[in-house]
């Protein structure tokens, strides 16, 4: 049986991460509040992130950004649409 979390993201019990995504505080908070679906929909909007706003994770700006954004996504107010995107049909 998975283990359960009460998700932060999704407001009820489902599956937990199978291990911290990341070290440290931030990763251990994570695993303790984030779910399995939370996690897989905070993965397609960094991918959006990362191609809409031209990112390369090599520079250390924005991977300061895309921490920025999740701290945001799982535990701020929520972040709305990215600017001048508009999903595929």
């Amino acid at each position: 049986m998975p283990r359960m979390v009460q998700c932060v993201k999704m407001g009820q019990l489902l599956p937990g991460l199978e291990k911290s995504p990341f070290p440290g505080e931030l990763g251990d908070r994570i695993f303790a509040e984030v779910s399995q679906p939370a996690w897989r929909l905070w993965l397609d909007h960094q991918v959006n992130l990362i191609n809409h706003n031209g990112l390369v994770l090599a520079d250390p700006r924005a991977r300061k950004f895309l921490m920025e954004q999740m701290i945001e996504f799982f535990f701020g107010e929520g972040v709305g649409e990215i600017e001048g995107w508009t999903p595929s049909s």
